[in-house]
This record gives C-alpha cells, structure tokens and sequence, in this order.
C-alpha cells in the first residue's frame, strides 16, 4: 500500500468515526477527495485504493486530468472551484458535479451546453456562509432563491448547498456556520425544492461538518499531502 492509499484509508475511517459518534451511518457521508495541484498519477493511485469521487479547483487543470485518465470510465468528477463564463462548455461536457453555482447565469449556461445524451448536471449552491469578500458564492439570504431558479432549468438537477467555513474558525463559529446551512437546506425544501445534499467540511473541520449534519465532505491535503502553489 503506498503513501497515498493508506492516507485515504485512514480519511475514511475518520469520517467512519464521525459519522457514528453523531448516530449517523459512515454511508451517509461522501468522500469527495479534493486533487488540485496534484498529477493525475496521484488520483489514479487513489482511485486503486477504492475512492471514486474526486474533486477538481482549476477548470484548465482538471480538463488536462480527463484526458489522461479516460480509462477510469467509473470516476466522478465533481468541480469545486469557480466556474468562469468561457470555462462552462468543459465543465457541461465532462463534470458530473458542480458544487459551485453562485450565479444563474452559469446555470444557464450549463443547462444549455450539457449533451442531451448525458444525465443531468448534479449542481449546487455555493452560499459564502461567512460574508467573506474573498470568497465566491451567494449570500445565505440569496441562496434558496437562487436555488428556486436554478431548479427551473433542464438538464440541471438541483441537489443542495455548499459552503467554505473560514479557515481560522474556532468550534463554536464552525458549528454556528454549519447549523446555518442546514437551516438553509431545510428553508430550500420548504420551498418545494427537493434537496439532500449538503457540501461542506475540509480536512481541517471535516468532524465538525459532518456532526452537523454535512453529506459531502471534500478533503484534499490529508489524502495528498500538502500542496505547493509556487509549481
């Protein structure tokens, strides 16, 4: 077993434990595992391990992963990352996932560009839970109506929200944040929407999220290590 595969292996009993200490079942917690900046070699050595969910930042990057592994005809792409105007036509085409819608107009284009031959776009709504300036997404009082709107479009399936907490959050601010989007979630059902999913927690507060009731979460650094930027 490499490295990486044990690294996985031990992520997935942490979420395993996490589940259970909520009274949760570990299979109601997804795995996304978050490659960015990482070759494709080090996804295909996750994927030996058993992992199929793999989530990308940088369209151009992520586009370049598809093509070198073709072959793993089962993986699942969920794109995690903002998704510009020029960059939709790739995403429709090969993405399974996109976590990140915060305008309807990128829903719409999506909508559009997904082939007909091809299931819908499973989508959310990134909500910018915290109000940070640097960060994408909706606000939460702009969430579910955005949500509303996105629903209306074919070829897309609306299936709930996501969030990034901040990065120096304490416990309290982190359950706080979280308790927010499961509220929101529920508001989005309220409204005639029929949503399960609820993306949220990172390496470093995976636990929490998941305590709070988070079905994806998308974890990058603890499976591949860190990450240098300067490459």
């Amino acid at each position: 077993m490499t490295t990486l595969q044990q690294n996985y292996r031990n992520v997935c009993s942490n979420i395993a434990r996490a589940a259970a200490e909520a009274g949760r079942p570990s299979e109601s917690v997804r795995l996304v595992a978050v490659g960015k900046t990482f070759p494709a070699g080090d996804i295909r050595e996750v994927y030996a391990a058993g992992q199929r969910d793999f989530g990308e930042n940088y369209i151009q990057e992520w586009y370049e992963k598809t093509e070198d592994l073709a072959d793993l005809s089962d993986i699942v792409w969920h794109i995690i990352g903002d998704v510009q105007s020029n960059k939709t036509k790739f995403v429709a085409e090969r993405a399974h996932w996109v976590h990140t819608i915060g305008r309807l107009k990128t829903a719409r284009r999506l909508s559009v560009q997904r082939p007909y031959k091809m299931p819908p776009l499973q989508v959310c709504i990134e909500v910018n839970i915290a109000g940070e300036a640097a960060k994408h997404g909706v606000a939460p009082d702009e969430a579910v109506a955005l949500a509303c709107e996105v629903a209306k479009l074919p070829n897309l399936k609306m299936r709930g929200l996501m969030c990034v907490a901040k990065a120096d959050a304490g416990e309290a601010e982190l359950r706080e944040a979280f308790g927010r989007m499961r509220a929101l979630l529920a508001e989005l059902n309220a409204a005639g929407v029929v949503a399960d999913v609820l993306s949220m927690g990172m390496s470093g507060d995976m636990e929490i999220a998941v305590a709070c009731g988070a079905t994806h979460v998308r974890i990058g650094s603890a499976i591949f290590g860190r990450r240098d930027y300067s490459k």
